[in-house]
């Protein structure tokens, strides 16, 4: 880092102070107001927060590295805009006619009070040992890897650079998430947001320029086989027999995680919940889909960009023009070896906003689970001053439990990214499952809503733990062949249908509820005057927006088919 892009960043960092400082002075009074900022948000600060919540160092560091390892194949999860939609125009209208605070809150009301504990416990347990913990874990991998320190020397001792850049990370992001709540997501997403997408989109022309174009990069990639049928790294549809990602469950499979992810998880529609209204939520919906278009060109495609630089031989030197030290460090070499002065600055700007963005969001939406599903549950009749310093000091819980679990993250090493993976696969269906027939069919009874939550997590868990149990070593058996044996795509898709297979058996048995009591709450129930709200809240351009987000999402998959 030059001394030019030490001032760069610096600006970047005094702005991001001066609008938390501006956050802060606008005290949240209550839990609305701290945890949905005042449900008052317009479409630009929820569509940006949606976009900087969901790009985090995993994205830095993982989809980058996994375009430089098997090209397209993660490109699926990239292009899910179109889930982005469903959330705006299927689900706004029921979370909004609910007037919920949480997704567990919404079960609640749909189902029963044991549906959202349960919903509740599963939603924190993963927050803090996989999303908290593996951001600031991916986080330190490259801060230290675009700075080059390795130590940083206090008096006789030396401290791992890692620990200092990481701790230090969740350290400010847990301090103005703690005292600025909801607000402070919000809008230093405004700031964050053309921050990180300018500086991702110098890598992806610099990187390409060097290269010698997109032509280039896609004869050096398709040069470049994944598997023994015929795929290469430019293939986003593969073969059915691709020990990865065979079509039959990428397709199916990539769009439950997506549906848990940006429809039903605490994470993400919180963004929505803070909007002032029906049409603000929705269309924050539409430009967080546009921005979702964007992952694949700026963090993707600059992996294969670097794989295409380790292939091509410098005429001067002789020498591949880029050596990565791993696949995971492709985004940050980049960044080391092509940007010009200043620009270096710009970008790292970048991967601190992602960074603090995205465990800014986990930080609320923890603190707002644990205040709102469980505290205010059982200790009510508090004030609401009460609650929100509440909520600060599960932040600061929070906060300190992702950091005691990085040892543990930080031992996986290379696996971290397919463990995460596998771990999304293995949550999302039976959410998935509870929360699509919650809102299809009033027959979906309480008891089915509970069951397929529980079923759900053991049957998920139960993958999980026989693998870790096995690791690498392959086992004989009836139920290795059945649960830890198929891809973990198809496992995910057949868990997926067998939890809504028995939700349907156990409504069939199970009493249902009145449906007076969940008017609004699924499909056909609206009253009059809600259905007139929710058609008042969008016109022509929505639609022709969306149009537009799903014809490019159309021609992706034909372009790279």
């Amino acid at each position: 880092m030059t001394t030019l892009d030490w001032i760069v960043l610096g600006a970047f960092c005094l702005m991001l102070v001066g609008v938390i400082v501006w956050v802060l002075q606008k005290k949240s009074q209550d839990t609305s107001d701290y945890f949905l900022a005042g449900r008052d948000a317009t479409w630009i600060a929820i569509g940006a927060s949606i976009f900087a919540s969901n790009i985090g160092s995993e994205h830095l560091v993982g989809l980058a590295g996994a375009g430089a390892e098997s090209g397209m194949a993660m490109a699926h999860w990239e292009m899910h805009g179109w889930l982005i939609l469903m959330l705006g125009w299927l689900f706004v209208p029921f979370y909004a006619r609910s007037g919920v605070f949480t997704m567990p809150e919404f079960l609640e009301k749909r189902y029963n009070t044991r549906s959202r504990s349960f919903l509740s416990i599963i939603s924190l347990i993963s927050y803090v040992l996989t999303k908290v913990a593996v951001t600031v874990y991916a986080g330190g991998v490259v801060f230290k890897d675009v700075f080059n320190i390795e130590f940083i020397k206090i008096g006789s001792v030396s401290i791992d650079f890692f620990w200092v850049s990481a701790i230090g990370l969740v350290v400010i992001t847990g301090l103005y998430t703690t005292f600025g709540g909801m607000k402070a997501v919000l809008y230093t997403s405004v700031l964050q947001t053309p921050i990180l997408l300018f500086g991702s989109v110098a890598i992806l022309i610099i990187g390409l320029a060097k290269l010698g174009g997109w032509t280039e990069m896609m004869e050096i990639c398709r040069a470049a086989p994944t598997n023994e049928f015929g795929d290469n790294m430019t293939s986003l549809i593969r073969s059915p027999r691709d020990p990865n990602f065979p079509w039959t469950g990428v397709l199916l499979g990539s769009a439950i995680i997506g549906f848990w992810y940006w429809c039903t998880d605490q994470f993400i529609v919180q963004r929505v919940l803070s909007g002032r209204d029906q049409k603000q939520a929705r269309r924050g919906s539409i430009f967080g889909a546009y921005l979702k278009l964007t992952p694949v060109f700026i963090f993707l495609i600059p992996g294969m960009i670097a794989y295409a630089l380790t292939q091509k031989i410098d005429p001067e030197t002789n020498l591949p023009m880029l050596q990565l030290a791993s696949n995971d460090a492709a985004f940050s070499t980049l960044v080391k070896e092509l940007l010009p002065k200043g620009f270096t600055g710009v970008v790292i700007g970048g991967i601190l906003a992602a960074l603090m963005s995205s465990l800014a969001s986990l930080f609320n939406s923890s603190s707002m689970l644990f205040t709102v599903d469980f505290y205010q549950k059982y200790k009510p009749g508090k004030t609401e001053k009460h609650y929100v310093a509440v909520g600060r000091m599960a932040t600061v819980v929070v906060v300190v439990l992702g950091v005691l679990w990085i040892p543990v993250m930080r031992s996986l090493g290379s696996v971290l990214y397919a463990y995460l993976q596998d771990v999304q696969s293995l949550l999302a269906p039976g959410i998935a499952a509870v929360f699509l027939l919650g809102v299809i069919s009033k027959r979906t009874t309480p008891a089915a809503g509970y069951a397929g939550l529980v079923v759900g997590f053991i049957l998920g868990m139960l993958r999980l733990g026989m693998k870790v149990y096995y690791g690498t070593e392959t086992g004989d058996g009836f139920f290795y062949d059945l649960i830890v044996a198929p891809n973990w795509l198809h496992y995910e898709i057949a868990l997926f249908f067998v939890i809504i297979s028995l939700m349907v058996v156990v409504s069939f048995f199970t009493e249902k509820m009145d449906p007076l009591k969940i008017q609004g709450l699924y499909f056909g129930s609206a009253s009059p005057e809600q259905r007139a709200i929710t058609r008042a809240s969008w016109n022509n351009w929505d639609v022709i927006n969306s149009l537009i987000v799903i014809a490019f999402i159309v021609a992706f998959y034909i372009y790279f088919w």
